[in-house]
């Protein structure tokens, strides 16, 4: 039920999305994760997981070798591709991050944003389906959001496996209860450090960045 509030609460958000991207006060933090994760990716073949409106996407396009973007929404899809990427580097396509479903071979994967909304008895099994699927070595980046209690989204429950949840409103005004996880650096690493080598965090006032490789 809450996977299916999600996917119905950012489908209507689709065409307002990136609006949080324009919060005056996040721009010199975003500007320097859109540098680091361009200088990360370059010359990789990435898959990104939950593209959304192709914000991402766009940073990543920059420097990698190729990227194919999933999303599971196609209202954020068609937002994605009117950005007109060149089609020869960039393409995408429908997909469930958490039922992932890929042929190809790639080098990196990016999730942005996609972590906190992970369940954290899901996040084993999450990790374990990206080493299937993408083989050890390949390596994985995240950006995601550091808890800032600016009384915009407060926590408004807690589940019995310690996922947080926000009651965010829909453009339309209809509410929704979506999980959103703000993880500290010592609960990535405990998580993270089973599946992967070589991890690195960055922890900002209003973001964090991760980048490590699947064992």
């Amino acid at each position: 039920m809450i996977k299916n509030e999600m996917v119905a609460y950012y489908a209507k958000r689709a065409a307002n999305y990136e609006a949080i991207y324009q919060r005056p006060e996040r721009q010199d933090e975003l500007l320097m994760l859109q540098v680091r994760v361009q200088e990360l990716l370059e010359n990789h073949d990435v898959l990104e997981l939950a593209c959304g409106t192709g914000f991402w996407t766009e940073q990543i396009a920059a420097s990698a070798k190729s990227v194919l973007a999933l999303d599971i929404n196609p209202e954020m899809i068609a937002l994605a591709q009117a950005k007109n990427l060149p089609s020869d580097k960039v393409r995408f396509a429908l997909g469930d991050a958490s039922q992932l479903q890929v042929e190809q071979k790639f080098s990196a994967c990016f999730l942005g944003f996609w972590w906190s909304h992970v369940g954290r008895q899901e996040q084993v099994r999450f990790l374990a389906q990206l080493r299937e699927k993408l083989g050890p070595d390949t390596l994985l980046v995240m950006v995601d959001n550091s808890y800032v209690d600016d009384g915009r989204k407060p926590i408004a429950s807690t589940d019995a496996d310690g996922n947080t949840y926000q009651i965010l409103t829909a453009p339309d005004g209809e509410r929704y209860e979506i999980m959103k996880n703000f993880p500290t650096d010592s609960a990535l690493r405990k998580k993270l450090a089973p599946a992967t080598r070589e991890l690195r965090i960055l922890r900002l006032e209003y973001y964090w960045l991760l980048s490590c490789r699947l064992k």
